[in-house]
């Protein structure tokens, strides 16, 4: 296996799959645009990409006509999910920092247009790799993964094989340094999924991941790496204790980085458990500063 691994001094921090996001609203379901500063499409202006599909926005009757068919099946879900809990049975869902929601934050480009690339010429947004891209890159035998470190940002390609998800074949396809990133904001509308990037040249995209709080965690509040040294005797040995009862077969030097409220966020990679499905494996822990397990109802997404 060819695995990617941080250079020397450089702390990992995340794995993830991740690939450019999908329309949810009707008029955009399914699609995706590549736009300049113009909102001109410019997929077939980017260096080395194949081609790929040429997207059309739905008319508004069309979505309307769409909306009122999924309405209906939704009720009829509705109604199903109501005789099986008034039957005893346990249908209730889960809700997380990535439930999504159903208001966009942005309708102009998540319900009228979709755009998942939005740079003017030369900027960095169009130096992304096209394997991104789920119309031009098969999910099916191939996956892309965004890896975070201390120091930048990058994105691997690899061979994607169902019956066997631990074979990793790492292909660097492209980073950045974590400098050249103004901000990384979540995009909850729908799925909870996505996530936009915005970079130093005011060039942005839109990226989505089943495990985005991996890589998210790390990009979108500032960071704050703890050395193991810096914490006081009771800290470390709560998080000895922690690596000692973690229930795993091989764990990796802990990364301790300081929340916003004052806690300290414990991650312990488990390398034996990369996937190429699901990304890193970790076990994580949040603790106060008297190295006290903070009760999940008090723990804020942010601190996640």
């Amino acid at each position: 296996m060819n695995i990617w691994q941080p250079e020397p001094g450089e702390t990992l921090l995340g794995r993830a799959p991740i690939a450019f996001a999908t329309g949810a609203a009707m008029r955009v379901r399914g699609m995706r645009w590549f736009r300049d500063t113009e909102r001109n499409d410019i997929q077939s202006e980017l260096p080395g990409w194949p081609e790929g599909p040429v997207y059309t926005t739905r008319s508004t009757g069309d979505a309307v006509a769409r909306n009122t068919v999924k309405g209906a099946a939704m009720a009829l879900g509705v109604a199903v999910m109501a005789a099986l809990s008034s039957a005893g049975g346990n249908v209730s869902g889960s809700s997380g920092p990535d439930s999504g929601k159903d208001t966009p934050d942005d309708r102009e480009n998540e319900v009228e247009d979709f755009p998942v690339m939005w740079a003017a010429p030369g900027t960095l947004a169009r130096t992304l790799p096209w394997q991104l891209d789920p119309a031009r890159s098969d999910e099916r035998r191939y996956r892309t993964h965004a890896i975070v470190t201390d120091r930048r940002l990058v994105i691997v390609g690899l061979p994607y094989h169902k019956k066997d998800d631990s074979l990793i074949e790492d292909e660097v396809l492209w980073e950045t340094p974590r400098s050249s990133i103004s901000r990384f904001e979540h995009r909850d509308y729908k799925d909870g999924n996505d996530a936009k990037i915005v970079f130093s040249d005011a060039s942005w995209c839109r990226l989505s991941s089943i495990r985005r709080q991996r890589v998210t965690r790390y990009l979108v509040h500032p960071l704050d790496l703890v050395p193991l040294d810096d914490l006081t005797p009771v800290q470390r040995g709560a998080i000895e204790n922690f690596v000692a009862t973690a229930h795993a077969p091989d764990l990796g030097t802990p990364v301790v980085t300081r929340r916003s409220a004052g806690y300290f966020r414990v991650e312990v990679p488990v390398p034996s458990e990369l996937s190429s499905f699901f990304g890193s494996g970790t076990r994580s822990l949040v603790m106060d500063t008297d190295g006290v397990e903070v009760p999940h109802k008090d723990i804020r997404p942010e601190d996640l």
